[in-house]
């Protein structure tokens, strides 16, 4: 199975979307489910359903960070290097999906929202592309890594 259908198969049992596709990269970056489920639980639905940065975007770069974040505050180039890194995953998830911003793929107005989450129903499934969006950001932080290594 491929991370991106593992990622979506997460989300499908119910997780949100950054923790579909953050807990998918979990074992590849030494953190534990449980771990990897709490420290990506707030990104989901765009920062705890505000609607902001689509949440399998965050979970995609939490990855990413954690396979290749510079640790010395100090190292410029290391980071102007890892900046380039997350704008190369989120532009190329950008190019397929039109935005990196919850609201906009969702087709939502901008405004408050609630914090209540909708029930996973079929209703929900059939109206929300969520479940594709966890699988193309699993599938283009898997295909970049393939390009690095």
């Amino acid at each position: 199975m491929t991370k991106a259908e593992q990622a979506k198969e997460l989300f499908l049992k119910g997780h949100n979307c950054a923790q579909a596709v953050f807990c998918t990269f979990a074992p590849e970056v030494g953190i534990d489910d449980k771990t990897a489920l709490a420290l990506s639980a707030c990104f989901g639905g765009g920062l705890g359903r505000q609607r902001e940065v689509c949440g399998a975007v965050s979970g995609m770069c939490m990855a990413l960070s954690m396979k290749c974040a510079p640790t010395d505050p100090t190292d410029q180039a290391a980071k102007a290097a890892f900046y380039a890194r997350i704008q190369d995953v989120c532009n190329r998830f950008k190019k397929e999906n039109g935005s990196i911003i919850c609201r906009e793929l969702l087709g939502l107005p901008p405004g408050p929202q609630s914090p209540v989450p909708q029930p996973r129903d079929a209703a929900y499934y059939q109206h929300r592309s969520c479940a594709d969006k966890v699988k193309c950001a699993a599938a283009i932080l898997e295909q970049y890594l393939k390009e690095q290594a």
